[in-house]
């Protein structure tokens, strides 16, 4: 399939919230031999990335969002039974994202995607406070705490969590993850903050943590202890 026109007809889907339009879509990539993860990775994400832009921009109606964003999470469940998961890797992540409905998108579109690669997923979505998921963290033990696609709005919680995480020493291991959302519209926010990785994208995060599972801000702060890759920019 053209990528150029699949992601034009997807959009026109979207916005004008056809549901019979999304179900033959689905069933189309399907017989051109794309598999799940592929339609999470390279269709539905930067359709995604491209409906929150122009809702920020003001560039749709409140109709067309609510529409699109409504109409996109439903392709989004029903394409997560195709997608093609790789054996458990023995890590546990715990995610978490911004409060909007875009923003919970997003998160789950990153979570879906781990979990085919491998990672044990716990996902809340967005609006728990801070002490909670602190308290969780503590009991559960994951190797992972993501917090992916959040708004500017959390940005004090979670530098409240990650502030309180290394002052009582909760789960000294664990690693924390950053992406998506504000984080990737804020060079060097996910620094600032005192996140160990951050990444733009799905596939980019879980490249982040393949090569860097061992990296900790605390531990590593040069530059040279941790690969870097050119971050792609987010309008």
């Amino acid at each position: 399939m053209n990528h150029e026109h699949l992601m034009e007809r997807l959009f026109e889907i979207l916005i004008n919230g056809d549901r019979p339009a999304s179900r033959a879509l689905i069933n189309q990539m399907k017989e051109a031999g794309m598999t799940g993860n592929q339609m999470l990775s390279d269709v539905y994400w930067p359709s995604y990335e491209a409906i929150e832009r122009l809702n920020r921009n003001d560039q749709l109606t409140v109709l067309s969002y609510r529409l699109a964003t409504r109409l996109l999470r439903v392709m989004i469940d029903q394409t997560s039974t195709l997608l093609e998961h790789a054996p458990r890797n023995g890590k546990a992540i715990f995610a978490s994202c911004g409060p909007t409905e875009g923003e919970e998108i997003g998160g789950q579109i990153a979570v879906d995607l781990l979990e085919a690669h491998g990672y044990d997923m716990t996902f809340s979505g967005g609006g728990v406070a801070a002490d909670e998921v602190l308290a969780l963290v503590q009991e559960s033990k994951p190797q992972i705490l993501l917090m992916f696609c959040s708004s500017p709005g959390d940005l004090p919680q979670i530098r409240h969590l990650i502030d309180s995480i290394r002052e009582i020493g909760a789960c000294p291991n664990l690693q924390i993850a950053v992406g998506g959302g504000v984080f990737a519209r804020a060079e060097g926010l996910a620094e600032e903050i005192g996140a160990d990785i951050w990444a733009s994208s799905p596939q980019e995060l879980y490249e982040e943590l393949i090569e860097n599972p061992n990296y900790r801000a605390e531990v590593n702060r040069t530059e040279s202890a941790r690969t870097r890759r050119p971050r792609r920019k987010v309008a």
